[in-house]
């Protein structure tokens, strides 16, 4: 039979289920959401992938390159 200190705190590691990083939690607890990720689901932060931080300066995207076929070519034989 192991000996466990009573002052310790088991862990096991997680992936978060919305952004895929790798963290820490309890065991035998039902959390499935990294801190940040359970901070911008609660609508307390503004989730950074659909921040826009362009100047004046930098162009646009180039959204329409993408879509008239730039990006899509005609399919092969696979």
């Amino acid at each position: 039979m192991e000996m466990h200190d009573s002052n310790t705190i088991q862990m096991e590691l997680k992936y978060c289920e919305r952004c895929g990083a790798l963290w820490l939690r309890l065991i035998g607890s039902e959390l499935v959401f990294c801190s940040p990720c359970s901070v911008i689901l609660a609508g307390l932060a503004q989730d950074p992938r659909f921040l826009q931080h362009r100047n004046a300066a930098s162009p646009a995207p180039d959204y329409e390159l993408k879509i008239n076929g730039t990006f899509w070519s005609e399919g092969g034989n696979a």
